[in-house]
């Protein structure tokens, strides 16, 4: 897809972090931008800011309900008439790492019913439609090299929806591909230095009803500052990614065409070359040096 303009794109947690950089790269090739998020005063701040650049509107969506996706939907298509663009984009952690057995049932609903659910629920309103328009379109899941390539094993719960994230993509870019559907999918994994988003405090939107109810020791390295400073104190890189460019770089992969979008390719490949080396000889393919980084 090289021409965007004029096309109609959603973003979902486009109010903030990765999802804002999308919609403003997008909006500079002359979208239709409908971005949708939980939090409705940092969506309509974000309209607000990024309708200097174009077309904005936005919709209070909560991904982990099949019945806001599909309003989501039903608001886009009463407004544009199509969807051609569809960024499955909101995510959350499980509220911080920790230890598999520390990990309650309601952290996998909370981030299964977001990371997972919510880009499923984002196909399943959308899909049917895109298909029955028979016009080019895009569906853009975002996963995260943390499970979508290397194992995690201190973020078990996030890792693990993430590779659920990137195998679901690829089951649909190949079906879609095999029907002869004008319609075609993509994995994005956001990359190029580290990302400052709103990922970090997630837990402001986690629904009570789905609360942790035990207590469990604070997982090290749980904000973003101390995060960096432990890279930096490890001589480690802890450069960080800018939103806009990382954007800029997701919306010129789209019109490359490219199903894996994401930076560092070459590293990512001898990094599961080791990976397959280690599931081939029966091994645990977890480089057990980073355990202790």
């Amino acid at each position: 897809m090289e021409d965007l303009a004029g096309k109609v794109a959603v973003v979902t947690g486009g109010a903030s972090g990765v999802g804002k950089g999308l919609g403003r790269a997008l909006l500079d090739e002359g979208v239709k931008l409908v971005i949708a998020d939980i939090e409705e005063p940092v969506l309509e701040a974000a309209v607000a800011e990024l309708g200097q650049w174009g077309e904005v509107t936005g919709v209070v969506t909560d991904v982990s309900k099949s019945e806001s996706a599909d309003a989501l939907a039903d608001a886009v298509y009463d407004r544009h008439g199509a969807c051609h663009l569809l960024f499955n984009n909101a995510g959350v952690t499980s509220g911080g790492g920790g230890k598999p057995w520390e990990q309650e049932p309601k952290d996998w609903y909370w981030c299964f019913g977001v990371n997972v659910f919510g880009v499923v629920h984002g196909v399943l309103a959308f899909v049917p439609r895109m298909l029955a328009s028979g016009e080019p379109g895009l569906i853009v899941n975002t996963s995260s090299g943390d499970g979508g390539f290397a194992p995690v094993p201190y973020a078990s719960v996030y890792a693990s929806s993430k590779a659920a994230v990137s195998c679901f993509t690829e089951a649909l870019a190949s079906q879609l591909e095999t029907e002869g559907t004008n319609v075609r999918a993509a994995v994005f994994y956001p990359s190029g230095g580290l990302l400052d988003t709103g990922l970090w405090t997630a837990d402001r939107n986690r629904p009570t009803e789905l609360a942790r109810e035990r207590s469990r020791p604070v997982a090290p390295k749980t904000t973003f500052a101390d995060y960096r400073r432990a890279l930096e104190d490890a001589g480690r890189s802890a450069d960080v990614m800018d939103v806009y460019e990382l954007g800029k770089f997701a919306v010129q992969g789209v019109k490359d065409g490219r199903f894996i979008i994401s930076f560092n390719l070459d590293e990512i490949g001898d990094m599961l070359h080791q990976r397959a080396d280690a599931i081939r000889e029966s091994r645990l393919p977890v480089n057990m040096s980073d355990l202790h980084a």
